[in-house]
């Protein structure tokens, strides 16, 4: 099985391109991404406890949820999807976001966009599902801009975590 995980050509501007190759159908690699039980067992930087506090899985609904960290702080965030097209298509904005769903600044820099707009596709083939995520800032401000295009090269490596362990949760489904 060839697995990439990788930042998007230099001439894709403002946006990253991750693409994972899952040895698992689509339709599996979905229900991974937009069932909230499954969610909860790979989502997120490794260490932490992710909680869903709503799922409402169509456009104009939202995925609102926690981060419990290892020394007991939580963080929150939220999805907004703008479109759903199982199994083939998950389009949502992303933000930090308090307890009650409200969208706040990212706790490690004032200047990270508020919003990232992400298009999540996936492409079956001989069983296996190339998943390709991209995002980039959505109606960004030139800080936010310039905060992003700082880390955008830095995204895949550290989404690559979260990847494995979808890896390994589909290879337990």
């Amino acid at each position: 099985m060839s697995k990439q995980t990788e930042a998007a050509p230099a001439a894709v501007k403002d946006q990253m391109v991750i693409s994972h190759v899952f040895n698992a159908p689509r339709q599996l690699v979905w229900r991974a991404w937009t069932e909230s039980e499954q969610l909860m067992h790979w989502w997120g930087p490794k260490g932490v406890t992710m909680k869903v506090a709503t799922l409402d899985l169509r456009p104009g609904g939202r995925l609102h949820y926690c981060y419990e960290m290892p020394d007991g702080n939580v963080m929150w965030g939220l999805f907004n999807y703008l479109e759903v097209s199982a199994p083939e298509r998950l389009v949502y904005t992303n933000a930090f976001s308090d307890a009650e769903g409200n969208i706040v600044r990212a706790p490690f820099s004032a200047d990270w966009p508020l919003e990232i707009m992400n298009t999540v596709t996936l492409h079956e083939e001989n069983g296996q599902t190339i998943l390709t995520l991209r995002g980039g800032p959505h109606n960004p401000s030139a800080a936010e801009q310039a905060a992003f295009d700082a880390m955008k090269s830095g995204i895949p490596a550290a989404f690559k975590g979260t990847l494995s362990q979808l890896e390994e949760y589909l290879a337990k489904a």
